[in-house]
Order: C-alpha cells, then sequence, then structure tokens
C-alpha cells in the first residue's frame, strides 16, 4: 500500500509538472521574442548609419518600444485572467431544467448539464458553452474566458506580425552574401549548425528566435482566423465539428454574446469591463439543435 501510494505522489507530481510545461514554454518564447526584438530596436535599428543618433531615432525607439510592450502587457494580462477565469459549473447552480431540450446528464460529474455544455477530461469536469481545451494554456476555452482567449491570440499574432517585420534584418544579414548551403542551413536547422560548431551562440539566438517568429506568426493566425470564423458564425469548435448553427444571432449578436456588450472596445485592454449578456446556461434559439441529414451525405 505505501509504495502505491508514493507511486502515485510521484505520478501526480509528474502530471501536475506535465501540465504547466505549456505555460512555461510561452512564457519563455514570448519573453524571449520580446527581449530580442528590443535589442534589434535598441541597437540596430534605423538601418542608416545617419540616423542612428539623431533625435528622431530616438523618437522612433521610444515609439517602438511602448508600442511592443503595450502587446506584450496586453498577451501576458489576458493570458493571466485567462487562466485565473473558471470555465466550469463548480458553484454555478445549473436551475432545474433538466427535462429541457438540450440538457444531458454527465455521469462522471454526476449532474444534468445545460447545452453546448460538455466534460473535458483534461479539466476533469464539465465546461460552459465549451469550446475546446487549450494545450498550450493548459486550461478549457468556456464561456466565461472565451474574451480572454480571443483578445491573447490577437495581440499574439500582432505582436508575432511586428516581431517578423522586425527580425526582416536578421535575415537580410543572413542571406547577405547569397545562398548558400551555410546560410539555409542556419535559418533551417539552426540547433545542427551550434552542435556542429559552424556559427557562434549569438548568430544561433537571432537565427532561432527569427525561425520561432515566422513558425508562431504562421500558427498564431491559423488559429486566430480560424476562432474569428466561428465567433462571426456563433458557433464552438465542437458545434463546428457536428455542422450546426443553432445559436446563430447575426454578426453583431454572436459578437455581444461571446464578448459581452463592450465587444467593441473591450480588446484593447482587459481592464474595460464587458459584461456578459446571458449565463453560459441558457442560449437563444435561432435553428434546429439537430444536424442537418442532407449535410451530412
Amino acid at each position: 500500500m505505501a509504495c502505491l501510494s508514493f507511486a502515485g505522489r510521484v505520478w501526480n507530481r509528474v502530471e501536475k509538472t506535465c501540465h504547466q510545461m505549456p505555460i512555461v514554454l510561452n512564457t519563455v518564447l514570448v519573453f524571449s521574442i520580446t527581449a530580442e526584438v528590443s535589442y534589434l530596436v535598441l541597437n540596430e535599428a534605423p538601418l542608416q548609419l545617419d540616423q542612428k543618433k539623431t533625435q528622431w531615432s530616438m523618437v522612433w525607439k521610444t515609439v517602438h518600444l511602448i508600442a511592443q510592450y503595450f502587446m506584450l502587457g496586453n498577451i501576458t494580462w489576458n493570458a493571466s485572467l485567462f487562466l485565473k477565469t473558471n470555465p466550469s459549473i463548480r458553484g454555478v447552480f445549473l436551475g432545474s431544467d433538466a427535462m429541457a431540450q438540450g440538457w444531458r446528464y454527465c455521469y462522471t460529474c454526476e449532474t444534468y448539464t445545460p447545452p453546448r455544455c460538455s466534460h473535458c477530461y483534461d479539466c476533469k469536469v464539465c465546461v460552459l458553452r465549451r469550446d475546446h481545451h487549450c494545450v498550450f494554456f493548459g486550461q478549457c476555452v468556456g464561456y466565461r474566458n472565451y474574451r480572454y482567449f480571443i483578445s491573447c491570440l490577437l495581440f499574439m499574432w500582432t505582436g508575432l506580425l511586428y516581431a517578423v517585420v522586425m527580425n526582416a534584418e536578421v535575415f537580410i544579414v543572413v542571406l547577405k552574401e547569397g545562398v548558400t548551403l551555410h546560410s539555409i542551413m542556419l535559418l533551417l536547422m539552426p540547433w545542427i549548425m551550434l552542435v556542429s560548431g559552424q556559427v557562434t551562440a549569438r548568430a544561433f539566438a537571432f537565427a532561432f528566435i527569427a525561425d520561432t517568429c515566422v513558425l508562431g506568426f504562421l500558427l498564431v493566425a491559423a488559429f486566430l482566423f480560424f476562432h474569428l470564423f466561428l465567433l462571426l458564425r456563433g458557433q464552438t469548435t465542437r458545434e463546428w465539428y457536428s455542422i450546426r448553427r443553432p445559436y446563430n444571432l447575426g454578426i453583431l449578436g454572436n459578437l455581444r454574446h461571446s464578448l459581452g456588450t463592450r465587444w467593441y472596445i473591450c480588446w484593447l485592454c482587459p481592464l474595460i469591463s464587458s459584461p456578459l449578456p446571458g449565463d453560459g446556461i441558457h442560449f437563444q434559439v435561432t435553428g434546429s439543435l439537430e444536424p442537418d441529414p442532407k449535410r451530412l451525405r
């Protein structure tokens, strides 16, 4: 029994560590990219030598740093609020509509759950208006934290686009001597070049972060535009899989019910209050809750 208890504690510790790893990795990458771009702004830009010590240059750098840390602040703040906001049914009075249309019984949570609510086996609880379980944050995207998820994606996309533009100089420097095997390997596989001693640690760091910015930008762009597409259609990811749009309230209605009454400005800063008009339990139905059999053929 003692061995089983010890093994259980070890397994719980390993599981908890693995659960936190994506958050730690994302945090390291975000701050590493910010530090690298800050270095480029302060030490490498502008490109023209006669402008490096002018007053215009200092104004240019100040504006860029303010914009950069505004984006960083919004990313970290929205991510923090996303993780702190509990999207599950814990502590929520679900009412007595167990026999209403769309309600189902969850055998794991041992309770009836409302429409658009489903069980997450990673979070081990049912989540209101569950969209999906985000592996990068280790938490479900649901009714109450959806705004912070979208805002975080938006500023991550904007910040990575900015970082890609600023890192264009890195690609220019690498390719300055021509498209050679050495330059291609440095851009595509900087780790191999570092281990083999072909480049310095400084060159590796710049190439690796520049590559990370490009790949991260493409990945975040795919996530952001996919979720904006679903948002405007009034769908969750699970409902998109089942080809259902029973909760579509039009573009403005969908924005208001997902991001709150101040949807048009709440994305600028997480401090801006934008109360959600519903309760995450009852939703206005504008179509059939069953998928169209003609579209499933």
